[in-house]
């Protein structure tokens, strides 16, 4: 764990946060600054600076993390759809340096717009 990290110490317990999902590898959270409700975060325990510095042999466990939450939120009727963003680097909008994705709940005429 990252001293200075944010999420290693959301990890650790340190700092707290409402727990949505938990595995082995990865938590899910709540974002403390939401674009919709139920916008959720996918957080490996392990500090990889990014997806890139992640080893590939952890991607399926991120993604049924991905899926275990969005279908949640789903069934709980906070979505009819989401996005998945991984922010990689800051030119691409990267603040907190561990990796994670952010699952942005969706519904027909929220008002988001997606980038594509």
């Amino acid at each position: 764990m990252v001293e200075e990290c944010i999420f290693c110490k959301i990890v650790e317990g340190k700092v707290p946060a409402q727990i949505v999902y938990n595995d082995d590898n990865f938590i899910g959270i709540f974002d403390v600054k939401p674009k919709a409700e139920g916008h959720s975060l996918i957080i490996s325990k392990k500090h990889f600076r990014n997806l890139l510095d992640m080893p590939s042999s952890l991607g399926n466990e991120m993604i049924d993390g991905i899926k275990a939450v969005s279908l949640k939120l789903i069934k709980e009727g906070k979505a009819e759809g989401f996005n998945i963003i991984f922010n990689t680097e800051p030119a691409a909008g990267q603040a907190v340096f561990h990796v994670h994705c952010h699952i942005i709940p969706r519904k027909t005429g929220d008002g988001l717009k997606g980038i594509v």
